[in-house]
């Protein structure tokens, strides 16, 4: 491939942001170049055959969607969907009697969630409170959701548009005080409380009322998507989307260099240069904007910068993928296991558990029960599997683990690592009412299908710093500097070095909006 000496637009890195953003410039008639440091393209956001012995292709790091507007696949024109879970969540508990149960939520069906709820706490008047905290989540959803790919507002602007009672409630629960205080307010019963909680909790380590309130950003996060925060699956998984985004780019004329680490990237004020290798070769091209879809250490190191994180930077995650040859029996009275591991599957994430393990991993131990959840792909989009593993009746299960600070592996890495992994299989197996184990499927070597993936691993393998799966802290939707009320959120010291990923502000998690906002800079600026 002959490259050119200049281009419009360079995009560092080919995750799902740099490609949109690729997308919308190329879109625009602009020449743009994409470079990406590994052998395959679309960073956390690719599927792999994880197990090489069968073709079942995960989503290895990324897995469902809420937070990607509708807007960016109907502009780009993208070969993508996604699916309705029927279920949104299982939890387990025992009653007063000590019998297993379950806590079933639906997506579709709001008498089955109600009868629910009143079996666990024994109150209706707990399903009508519970309803008022949804009701507060939509508010702030309907406020929020429609101003994400537009330029950036202030927060008096926002605080101006609330008008009723209820929106002002729900500004001062989710944006002026801990996220705790709305859920005790509310919700009285410990596993409804543990339920709500985990959306603030997934991918930070924070507790209910951390002063930072980087739990109210993150739960902000779980459920404006889409002005309902449903979360769906992907059909065909995350490479259904990578495999569009690219092929819309080729189609209008993006050059891909993969094997291409960016070592160096010069900014002056009408233009900018990006040094990179091609195997053994240095290049140099020069271009009008340059748009970095990288972490905040990589951004740094890129324009000759002190990286300097703050300390809601440190990512706190475990990540697990595994393939079942069937589902486990469960132990819960009259739950079938096609439903339970239809939604989120929550494990050991009470209220009061997800303290005691918080205090813990603060406290430089790994938690005992590990608190997690997990999600079957499967179930409602069986495509990422062979035929002939669907007929066999295979599943796909990702794991993802709370409390479980970057600082928690930093020494005894590997025996750390194992010991999770042995205390998550211990937690299903509690809640099985077989052997977890025996359900897994196994390698030609005879070892468990099991991929077990620590903050270490994220940073090392998809440059993740500290394994922060936002690659950062959290940004609110809006600003508190005047200089930033208008413009984009992605813009840099430099008038050209733009940031294309989830660093940026409204960044995070898997959206797509950076990368929008990205390009939505650049051509205004033009």
């Amino acid at each position: 491939m002959k490259l050119k000496s200049h281009y419009d637009a360079i995009v560092v890195g080919s995750g799902h942001n740099g490609l949109i953003a690729a997308a919308y410039l190329s879109r625009a008639g602009k020449s743009v170049l994409v470079l990406e440091k590994n052998e395959t393209f679309g960073g956390a956001t690719q599927s792999q055959q994880v197990f090489p012995d069968y073709e079942a292709y995960l989503s290895r790091y990324s897995y469902l969607v809420s937070l990607l507007p509708d807007k960016i696949v109907n502009d780009l024109g993208l070969d993508f969907a996604t699916k309705r879970r029927e279920i949104a969540s299982f939890t387990p508990y025992k009653d007063a009697a000590g019998i297993e149960r379950g806590l079933l939520l639906s997506n579709v069906d709001e008498t089955r969630s109600r009868d629910a709820v009143v079996e666990l706490t024994g109150s209706h008047q707990d399903w009508r409170d519970y309803q008022t905290l949804l009701s507060l989540e939509r508010e702030i959803a309907d406020l929020v959701w429609p101003t994400m790919l537009e330029p950036l507002q202030s927060r008096q602007n926002y605080e101006s548009r609330l008008t009723t009672a209820a929106q002002k409630e729900a500004w001062s629960s989710f944006v002026e005080r801990p996220l705790g205080e709305v859920i005790e307010r509310y919700i009285h019963n410990d596993v409804l409380r543990g339920l709500v909680m985990t959306d603030g909790k997934i991918g930070v380590f924070t507790h209910p009322h951390d002063d930072s309130l980087i739990q109210n950003r993150c739960f902000l996060y779980h459920v404006i998507g889409g002005g309902t925060g449903e979360w769906r699956v992907p059909v065909g998984g995350m490479r259904a989307l990578v495999e569009s985004l690219i092929c819309v780019c080729r189609a209008q004329g993006v050059q891909f260099v993969s094997d291409a680490p960016v070592t160096a990237v010069h900014a002056s004020p009408s233009n900018a240069e990006v040094e990179f290798n091609v195997g053994d070769t240095l290049n140099q091209i020069s271009a009008g904007h340059v748009l970095i879809n990288a972490g905040p250490h990589s951004f740094a190191r890129m324009v000759g910068r002190q990286w300097k994180p703050q300390a809601t930077d440190e990512g706190s995650v475990i990540k697990m993928n595994m393939l079942l040859h069937r589902l486990p029996k469960l132990r819960a009275a009259g739950i079938e296991s096609l439903n339970a591991f239809c939604g989120s599957f929550h494990i050991d994430e009470g209220y009061e558990q997800m303290l005691t393990s918080y205090h813990s991993a603060r406290n430089g131990m790994v938690p005992d029960p590990t608190p997690g959840e997990i999600y079957c792909h499967t179930l409602t989009d069986n495509s990422i599997l062979s035929p002939e593993l669907n007929a066999k009746g295979f599943q796909t299960l990702t794991l993802f683990g709370m409390d479980m600070p970057y600082r928690l592996f930093k020494t005894d890495h590997d025996a750390r690592r194992q010991l999770v992994q042995d205390r998550f299989l211990a937690g299903l197996d509690r809640l099985c009412d077989e052997p977890f184990i025996d359900c897994v499927a196994r390698d030609q070597n005879g070892e468990p299908c099991i991929e077990i993936k620590t903050p270490q691993d994220l940073e090392k393998e998809i440059d993740l710093d500290q394994g922060n799966i936002f690659h950062n802290s959290l940004s609110w939707f809006f600003t508190d500097e005047d200089v930033e009320v208008g413009r984009w959120g992605v813009e840099t010291e430099f008038r050209n070095v733009l940031i294309a990923g989830s660093s940026a502000k409204r960044g995070g998690s898997f959206s797509g909006i950076p990368g929008y906002n990205a390009a939505m800079c650049v051509l205004e600026k033009d």
